[in-house]
This record gives C-alpha cells, structure tokens and sequence, in this order.
C-alpha cells in the first residue's frame, strides 16, 4: 500500500513569554509536562528588555518542552538580537543593562545559536523562508519575521509606511517596499511577531497590527499564521477568504471607529481554545485552494503582562517529503 501523502502533525504556538519560568508562574495554564507536540513555535519577546542572562533563561524554559524540532525567533522586547538597534543610542536608555556593552549583540546571537541552544533543541530563526522535515517525514515551509511597526522606540522596528513583506506590485499605495525577504505564495505557515491590522490585534490603541502584513497574507493565503506581540488580542480565528472575496483592504473600505481607522468588515469564525488538547486545522482540501488560514495570537501574557493565557495546540495535515 502507498504511503498516505498527508501526514497529521502538531504544533504548540507559544509567545510573549517574556522570562515566564514556570517554577514561578504556577497558575499559568502553561505547565510542566506540556501535552506532546511535533514542533514548537515561539513568536518572539522571549525577554522583557532583553539582557544576556533572560536569554540563558528563555532556553532553559525552552529545554523543558519536549519537541522534536523548536523554532524561536525574537520580538521587539529581546533588544540585543537586533544590531542594527543596539548599535543606537536609544538601546542605551532601554536596555536592562545600561549602559550597554556594544558586544553583547554577537554574546546573545552566540546563546541563542550556541550550545544552550542545540542543548534545548532550539532552532533561532532570523528573518526569511525556511523548510523543514521532521522524522515522520512530514515537510513544511515557514516563513518567519520579528519585525513590526515602531512602537515606543523598541526593536526590530519599521515605519509604517514601510513594507517588509510585499515587493511591487503588491505594494499598497502610500507604503514604499523594503522588502529584502517577501513573503513567497508557496509557504505553509507564517510566524511573525505581531499581528496583520485587523486580526487578533485590538488593544486600548485600537486595531494596531500591520497593513503591509495583512497585504501579504492576503496575498499568501498560508494554512496558518500565527504571532503575538499584542497581549490583549490572544486567540484564534479562521480567516475565510472566499467570503473575503471583493472586499479588498482598501482606505474606502476602512471603518472609522473612534477615529481609528481598522479593518473589522470582515467576518471571521473565532475558536475557544482546547488546551491542553488539540485543535485539529486539518482543513488540507480548503487550505490547497488557498480558502482559509487559521490566524492565532499565542500571547501567553495578558494586558497587565500576567501569564494568563494558554499556548495554542493545533494539528495539521503535511505533506509528504519527496
């Protein structure tokens, strides 16, 4: 008998965990032993203002969860894993420790990529577009950004106006592309640090996620995007693009709320969350057409940054490796 060519796989999307440690965080739904999972995905702010030793304990954290593969990328709260910011002056001012040693960006790239690393099974990822294979065979492509719009004079910054994801045309009008690392149509999952505007990203500002990213995952369409960055919006939603069909994110089409302009005209299927068991997003058939995406903001901190929120346990259908 032929192989079956999908493979049923699971993920535990986890973020924001800024220096959770779970000997001190016993009324977190997140606990020792976590349900078993394929592959762990974390979407960035593994530290609250970085420092070389939260690092150290953002892994021994990571070790605890049993996975066969890990992936980690930074948020705007991990400081140092951005040169381009802590070669800044406003590094200085933020950092937890001020003044900063210029060295410590190569220190903390050498712990997240070194032997605490590879001891903890973790995978840090930088921005771009990857692929995996795990031992069952089942194969996948991820495509992964710490990026999101200035905020507050944090890391991994862009302006607004900026677009990291799209190259022309896909630009929406009034953004300039700065995109050295699009987000390419074949992908199976995007993780990125925060949220596209108008999904999952509602806090007391308003709807604060990213217009260019939700330009590109419009235009991807993955099985799955999943983010944080935005505490208050953790959950999940099923974005239907069909239904979508027409009512493109355009300026005209923006509703005025508060004199926030957002983009909630669209309908989506929001998903209580079954952890610690699993929610199946074996939708194959309607993710192949590019029909649907499961979105999830995995915050596991809440607004007043309490660990209050669980991870998210999801199962997918892969495929096959050639």
């Amino acid at each position: 008998m032929a192989p079956t060519t999908k493979i049923p796989t699971t993920f535990l999307i986890i973020s924001d965990t800024h220096n959770f440690s779970f000997s001190n965080s016993t009324t977190s739904p997140l606990q020792l032993p976590t349900p078993p999972t394929d592959v762990l995905l974390h979407c960035g702010d593994l530290t609250e203002i970085g420092g070389l030793p939260f690092y150290r304990k953002a892994l021994e954290m990571l070790s605890s969860i049993p996975a066969e593969l890990k992936l980690v990328i930074a948020g705007n709260h991990d400081l140092e894993l951005d040169k381009t910011y802590w070669d800044t002056p406003i590094a200085q001012r933020r950092a937890a420790n001020n003044p900063v040693d210029p060295d410590d960006h190569r220190r903390a790239i050498e712990i997240m990529t070194g032997e605490l690393a590879q001891k903890a099974g973790v995978t840090y990822l930088t921005e771009g577009t990857y692929e995996f294979t795990l031992r069952s065979g089942a194969t996948f492509k991820i495509y992964v950004s710490p990026y999101t719009p200035e905020f507050w004079n944090w890391s991994h910054a862009y302006l607004r106006n900026q677009d990291r994801f799209n190259l022309p045309p896909d630009v929406e009008k009034g953004s300039l592309s700065i995109a050295t690392n699009p987000i390419p149509r074949d992908v199976d999952i995007v993780m990125t640090h925060g949220p596209p505007k108008g999904i999952l990203d509602e806090c007391a500002g308003g709807h604060v996620g990213c217009d260019n990213l939700m330009q590109a995952i419009m235009r991807v369409k993955p099985m799955v995007h999943c983010f944080g960055h935005i505490h208050e919006g953790s959950g999940a939603e099923i974005v239907d693009w069909k239904a979508r069909e027409g009512k493109e994110v355009t300026k005209e089409r923006q509703v005025e709320r508060k004199n926030e302009a957002v983009h909630r005209f669209f309908e989506e299927e929001q998903i209580e969350n079954p952890y610690p068991e699993v929610f199946e997003w074996r939708e194959g058939k309607e993710w192949e057409k590019r029909v649907k995406t499961l979105a999830v903001n995995a915050s596991i901190r809440d607004g007043r940054y309490k660990p209050s929120n669980a991870p998210w346990r999801i199962r997918v259908d892969l495929k096959r490796a050639a």
